[in-house]
């Protein structure tokens, strides 16, 4: 732990509790002992000033102990050989206790336990955050704003993001919680690495590239959630050599509003126009009913084979959060299949 944490008075603590409408019930999970090994970390690299939108996070040594919060960080930290002392619950697409399946493998290999695990959904669990006692709190993709960042940073130093929420690229989070970490160099590597098994996969699949696509989900009110271009899982398919299909901006009706996503009427389905519709679901179930649908099957994509559904949910999860240690569980699957649409557009 960082020394100014270390020497954090209980009366400090409270002052906290004040601000944010918590009490404090207790620091179970701060006798955890996962986290960073300092050792590891550059002692060079301390202090270190990390800018984003909602505020500066100034590091002052290397952090022994990480806190995560939304999607991604913690697949960073492990990556970079560190254990987060708490890390978010994935209900969909984790095991029984809430852990994605390449994140338990990865705390495995590194020997470490499973961290704490805080309450997931769109509000931040505070009072869980400060019972972690973290020397640094990992938010670059998440959706945080301003209060919450304030309050967090009251807690320790937050790494937010850059520009918008809910939008940084894989390879981003790796770069910048590398230099919070004091792990810049092995961040580098890592990208590197990923990022030649990524084109690698695509050389061997050549008949993705240049085909363009177009990404969506359904949801229970007949409409598709349609994915703009910032968004990572996007970002991932043109890292491949693939193309956003020019429909996603033409049917955007409000492209101001600055969100990853919009939502789209069954009605304007038959406006898309994409060599290779790409969706998720949680089961094959929910495949069969979509593609069940009158309007859905006219579709030219769906009529044609040029569909490529992402079916169960650790491979939804792995494919719309690619990361250092999402895309070598999940790329070996999802190539193949997309390049299985992209032959049926080349046909």
């Amino acid at each position: 732990m960082l020394a100014v944490a270390r020497s954090r008075p209980r009366a400090a603590l409270a002052a906290l509790a004040a601000v944010t409408a918590l009490a404090l019930t207790g620091c179970s999970s701060a006798e955890q002992e996962t986290g960073a090994n300092p050792a590891t970390a550059a002692a060079d690299a301390f202090p270190v000033t990390i800018a984003s939108k909602l505020g500066d996070a100034v590091i002052s040594e290397a952090p022994e102990r990480v806190v995560t919060w939304g999607w991604s960080s913690q697949d960073a930290a492990l990556a970079l050989g560190v254990v987060p002392v708490a890390m978010p619950r994935y209900t969909y697409g984790g095991n029984a206790d809430g852990v994605l399946p390449w994140v338990a493998d990865k705390i495995k290999e590194l020997g470490g336990t499973t961290p704490a695990l805080l309450t997931e959904g769109t509000d931040v669990p505070f009072e869980e955050i400060v019972e972690a006692e973290p020397d640094v709190i990992l938010a670059p993709y998440s959706g945080i704003v301003q209060e919450d960042f304030d309050k967090l940073s009251k807690i320790a130093p937050v790494v937010a993001y850059p520009d918008e929420p809910w939008a940084m690229p894989w390879q981003d989070q790796i770069e910048v919680i590398g230099k919070a970490l004091g792990k810049s160099d092995e961040a580098a590597e890592l990208l590197e690495k990923t990022t030649s098994s990524v084109k690698a996969l695509a050389d061997e699949h050549p008949v993705v590239k240049g085909r363009n696509f177009f990404y969506a989900a359904a949801n229970e009110a007949d409409l598709l959630n349609v994915y703009r271009d910032k968004d990572p899982r996007v970002g991932m398919l043109v890292d491949l050599g693939m193309t956003l299909s020019p429909s996603v901006a033409a049917l955007d009706a409000k492209p101001e509003e600055g969100n990853f996503f919009y939502q789209l009427s069954y009605e304007n389905v038959e406006k898309i126009e994409a060599d290779v519709l790409v969706m998720y679901f949680a089961d094959q179930k929910a495949v069969d009913k979509f593609v069940a649908d009158p309007v859905i099957a006219a579709m030219p994509a769906i009529k044609e084979g040029r569909f490529a559904p992402i079916v169960g949910e650790s491979f939804v999860m792995a494919t719309s959060a690619p990361t250092v240690l999402s895309i070598p569980w999940m790329l070996d699957q999802y190539v193949p299949q997309l390049a299985e649409a992209a032959e049926k557009a080349a046909e």
